[in-house]
């Protein structure tokens, strides 16, 4: 099925302190990610970059949380972007930029969904907030922060409410999880599936029992993919690399089963840094799963 797709690039850099995730959109881009979906036949506008401010000079914290409000800025512009291209009917699919930009991201996507579901493939979960953080960066945030968890100005951005029921939430390919978000995940029940997990079962059951556990009680699933969730072997232009995570294969296998599933409503590929990169491998990476997702075959 040939849909109507609005890439959205963000160029965010403000939730952790390594430059070059600002350079994440346009290198997913040069790796042919939006002609790739046109090839595919696929209706693309792509939109551009949104616009996030820089920060120089000394480090701004606030609560310990670093670039608190120039962050929430940022969100509630790409919430209010998200919100106006589901309006119109269009899948968002938008290429980042550190993890942070999530909280924007869904907070503009769930406005349209009274039980949206996420599938959180990553390494890490962020679910951390200002008192279980090691370092007070919020690209190990957004997940607890559209759960409702964390400082008022992140729970906040773009409505008063959780954007995400933890139900409603499985996590993939996790493998370092700090104490308190593993605390929050026995609380609440939260679906993960460890590397131990995906290798045991393997990916492709992984994927349909992810897709089986959220399409029944779900109206809309956003995939939210960070690419440090693969091995570094495969991604080293991303800025938390673990080792220890699914192939290229694995994951492109798993893009091709949710495109086959056709359940995914919103996508986001995350934490590209380029200047960490080896002649943009990373970036290729991300766009060669962002044509999996669309339809493309290997033969």
């Amino acid at each position: 099925m040939k849909k109507n797709i609005s890439v959205i690039g963000v160029p965010m850099h403000l939730g952790q302190p390594r430059p070059g995730t600002d350079l994440g959109p346009n290198a997913i881009r040069h790796a042919g990610a939006v002609d790739k979906l046109r090839l595919l036949e696929h209706d693309v506008k792509d939109l551009g970059n949104i616009e996030i401010e820089s920060v120089t000079g000394e480090e701004q914290r606030e609560d310990n949380l670093l670039n608190l409000q120039s962050i929430v800025d940022a969100c509630s512009v790409l919430a209010k972007t998200v919100d106006e291209v589901v309006e119109t009917k269009r899948f968002p699919l938008l290429l980042g930029g550190d993890h942070s930009m999530a909280i924007g991201s869904l907070a503009g996507i769930s406005k349209h969904y009274k039980n949206l579901g996420v599938i959180w493939y990553d390494a890490h979960g962020d679910l951390n907030d200002s008192e279980t953080s090691p370092s007070g960066n919020l690209h190990g945030m957004p997940l607890a922060a559209s759960l409702g968890i964390g400082h008022h100005k992140l729970t906040s951005v773009y409505g008063e409410h959780a954007k995400v029921k933890p139900e409603n939430l499985v996590i993939i390919g996790a493998r370092d999880l700090d104490p308190g978000e593993k605390d929050y995940i026995k609380e609440h029940g939260i679906k993960v599936y460890s590397m131990r997990e995906v290798d045991e079962l393997g990916m492709e059951a992984v994927i349909k029992e992810t897709i089986a556990y959220l399409e029944e009680k779900t109206d809309g699933i956003h995939l939210s993919l960070d690419l440090d969730g693969l091995d570094p072997s495969e991604t080293p232009g991303v800025g938390t690399p673990v080792v220890g995570g699914p192939s290229y294969r694995e994951t492109r296998h798993a893009m091709e089963l949710f495109h086959d599933a056709d359940v995914l409503t919103s996508a986001e590929f995350v934490e590209v840094n380029p200047l960490l990169d080896d002649k943009n491998k990373t970036g290729i990476v991300a766009a060669n799963l962002i044509s999996a997702l669309f339809g493309e075959t290997l033969k």
